[in-house]
């Protein structure tokens, strides 16, 4: 079986490796994904929240601890993040840190490719979840 130029090759007959497409340029010719911080930081606020369920307990009730916030400064190709959250009292704040910030790097790292170089947290405040219901005492 002979191929016309320009026609398919029957499977097997080329033992190569692909040709070049014809008209692109080298892939390192093409361009860059650029993902904007504003992404990436929402991305570290997803996982931060995800985090803050698993690692320290809080359960998603929108009256209880205020909702998070996320900065992401990237540059070539690595990110720093920092991120703001309420936590649990009590709590092993140094544990529970540190696994937020492990987890926050390995999913941001995971989704978009670039290397974190740092998670800072700031804790803004210590929240009882045990009594908020509570009434006053008298």
């Amino acid at each position: 079986m002979s191929a016309r130029p320009g026609s398919a090759t029957p499977l097997g007959a080329g033992s190569g490796p692909p040709a070049p497409v014809v008209g692109l340029p080298p892939p390192a010719e093409r361009g860059a994904t650029i993902i904007p911080d504003k992404v990436v930081a929402r991305i570290a606020a997803e996982a931060a929240r995800k985090a803050q369920l698993r690692c320290a307990a809080i359960p998603p009730d929108r009256s209880g601890p205020a909702a998070l916030s996320a900065s992401a400064a990237t540059h070539t190709g690595s990110v720093r993040l920092h991120l703001t959250l309420d936590l649990p009292y009590p709590t092993d704040l140094p544990r529970v840190s540190e696994r937020i910030q492990r987890d926050v790097a390995d999913r941001v790292a995971r989704l978009t490719g670039l290397n974190v170089r740092e998670v800072t947290l700031t804790i803004r405040r210590l929240v009882t979840l045990a009594g908020t219901n509570r009434g006053r005492v008298q």
